[in-house]
């Protein structure tokens, strides 16, 4: 088993800058490609960033591209999500997630992910 603790949330203007941490216990955290997902109640959860085992390769949505970035430092086990010029639509539900893939890329389909994180609000103030 992979445990996932996301940390970083928080109340934030619009404008305004959040870096979310998610840390990985349990296994090998390098052979992992990893994600971050939001999820607003009444909607499905959406793929916000992917990164791949190595770091190499990122993925972003349309709406955070050119704010948000995703990173990983597997000597501390850890993906994070900076959060720049950050907008009141960005307020959700952030969950990491791992998933054991077969090659050096991100994934974008949820279903594509074995282990999830409890999840950090993410609340932006207009």
């Amino acid at each position: 088993q992979l445990q996932l603790v996301e940390s970083g949330g928080g109340l934030v203007q619009a404008g305004g800058s959040l870096r979310l941490s998610c840390a990985a216990s349990g296994r090998t955290f390098s052979r992992y490609a990893m994600g971050w997902f939001r999820q607003v109640p009444g909607k499905v959860s959406e793929i916000v960033a992917g990164i791949s085992w190595s770091g190499a390769r990122t993925y972003y949505t349309d709406s955070v591209k050119g704010r948000f970035t995703i990173s990983r430092d597997n000597a501390k086990s850890t993906v994070y999500l900076q959060m720049n010029s950050l907008k009141p639509e960005d307020t959700a539900v952030y969950s990491c997630a791992a998933t054991n893939g077969y090659s050096d890329s991100y994934y974008i389909d949820p279903s594509s992910y074995d282990y999830w994180g409890q999840g950090t609000q993410v609340t932006v103030s207009s």
